[in-house]
């Protein structure tokens, strides 16, 4: 999906927090990741680039079960996108009533055509 991005094939939408956040998981992950922090640091400043930002000016936390997963949800909100793109839908149910689908990558890159 990263070589995807800023292609055209979809949009990625962002805030301030969600990027921050991105960035704690991946460090706190990094002994397990076959990439060095340069490469979380480009990777993050590459989807900060070519991302869509937005300010949230509305909290109605909590609705997930875990509040950082509330973060994705409210640029989604914010962001009018039709779909959160996540590997655990279950920590995501109920996103419907925001109009929002949920899909897997794979689930994704196949509805674009980019997975056969």
């Amino acid at each position: 999906m990263l070589s995807l991005l800023g292609r055209g094939h979809f949009d990625v939408h962002i805030s301030v927090p969600l990027v921050l956040e991105y960035e704690s998981v991946a460090l706190r992950h990094l002994d397990e990741l076959p990439i060095t922090r340069g490469d979380v640091e480009d990777v993050l400043n590459y989807i900060c680039r070519v991302g869509v930002a937005h300010e949230i000016y509305y909290l109605w936390r909590p609705f997930l079960n875990d509040p950082d997963d509330d973060m994705v949800l409210e640029v989604a909100v914010a962001s009018g996108s039709a779909a959160i793109v996540t590997f655990n839908k279950h920590d995501f149910r109920g996103c419907d009533r925001f109009g929002l689908r949920l899909l897997t990558p794979a689930e994704l890159l196949q509805e674009i055509g980019a997975l056969k």
